[in-house]
């Protein structure tokens, strides 16, 4: 297992993060994204731990806090071996203010992920999206204090747009508060769109990227058809999500179908592969219902995608061109002076 710097801090994670999204799910929308019991999660957390990761993703939101309690029995005494990381926004309660980047909803939830989890500290704690209605300042103000109190070592933040991303680092300079260290996104071979604002931004300011869904729910996996026929039992059989381009995709799972059989390796390995070649990322979260699963995700790091098949996927994968950035990358051409001609 490698180990890459989280952005512009000293901690290192592993390439690839386990989330826990599948623990326990037994009610309403959660079953479909995975119902493990504690006993399989217990397998399966001591078989990432055993394989050289160390950094493992939940929220709290997650089966309404079960994934969680979950994962803090799983690990138990092994909890500092890890850099352990959740998130808040996500409704827990009926109540108005039990949802958001309130001060109120943050400080209330953080205690609660502290409970559930059997911890007296979170690594990477990040905001899970943009709440509309609460001003940026005091949701950085209260995660700051939560640094500053040692219930947060770090902050992140998860499925902002550029603008809102930049917008916050610039807050955190300006009132020298604790930055967010890292973004989590969704990232696949078939949906690129973070290249065209976001990665500039995490590139520019040295943000780590953490890659959720990236195999696209499954989609990317080689087992589904162009008529969205897959396995019984498979999350996109029943929750249909993120959205994807779906001519696009199978466009590429074709090329990387073609590249895995020249392999020998399965198509998921490829696709995984191929976000751990992008120089911008720098773990990518996978989950597992089964030890197979896991074992076919783990083994991703192994396959080594040369020059050739990189062109390949990037003939079949590359974002159309939209302006203004072809209008950059038109004008930033012979920036640099022709050499002296001898």
């Amino acid at each position: 297992m490698r180990y890459k710097q989280l952005g512009r801090t000293g901690l290192l994670v592993s390439e690839l993060c386990f989330g826990t999204m599948t623990f326990g799910g037994g009610r309403d929308f959660w079953r479909a994204i995975g119902r493990l019991s504690q006993e399989a999660a217990d397998d399966l957390i001591a078989r990432v731990l055993d394989a050289g990761i160390n950094f493992i993703d939940t929220a709290d939101i997650y089966s309404e806090g079960d994934s969680e309690r979950i994962l803090g029995k799983a690990l138990g005494k092994r909890r500092k071996d890890v850099v352990l990381a959740t998130k808040v926004f996500g409704r827990m309660g009926p109540g108005p203010n039990q949802v958001g980047l309130s001060r109120g909803h943050i400080m209330q939830a953080v205690d609660a992920s502290l409970e559930r989890l059997g911890t007296d500290y979170i690594d990477l704690y990040q905001i899970h999206g943009f709440d509309p209605l609460t001003p940026l300042e005091e949701t950085l103000r209260a995660l700051d204090d939560l640094v500053r109190s040692g219930k947060v070592r770090y902050l992140g933040c998860s499925n902002l747009a550029a603008w809102q991303l930049m917008k916050s680092l610039w807050i955190s300079d300006k009132c020298n508060l604790h930055r967010f260290e890292s973004l989590q996104a969704y990232y696949t071979i078939a949906g690129r769109d973070l290249e065209r604002e976001v990665v500039p931004v995490l590139q520019d300011q040295k943000l780590g990227l953490m890659v959720w869904s990236p195999l696209a729910g499954g989609l990317l996996s080689g087992k589904f058809d162009r008529d969205g026929q897959g396995p019984e039992g498979a999350r996109r059989v029943d929750f249909d999500f993120p959205p994807v381009d779906r001519v696009r995709a199978f466009d590429v799972v074709d090329v990387m179908r073609e590249i895995a059989t020249e392999m020998q390796v399965s198509v998921a390995r490829i696709a995984l592969s191929w976000l751990l070649h992008q120089p911008v990322v720098t773990s990518v979260i996978i989950g597992a219902k089964t030890p197979e699963q896991l074992a076919d995700n783990l083994a991703a790091p192994q396959v080594n995608l040369s020059a050739e098949d990189l062109s390949r996927l990037k003939a079949v994968s590359d974002l159309p061109a939209e302006y203004p950035g072809w209008m950059i990358a038109q004008q930033s051409m012979n920036r640099f002076p022709e050499p002296p001609s001898v």
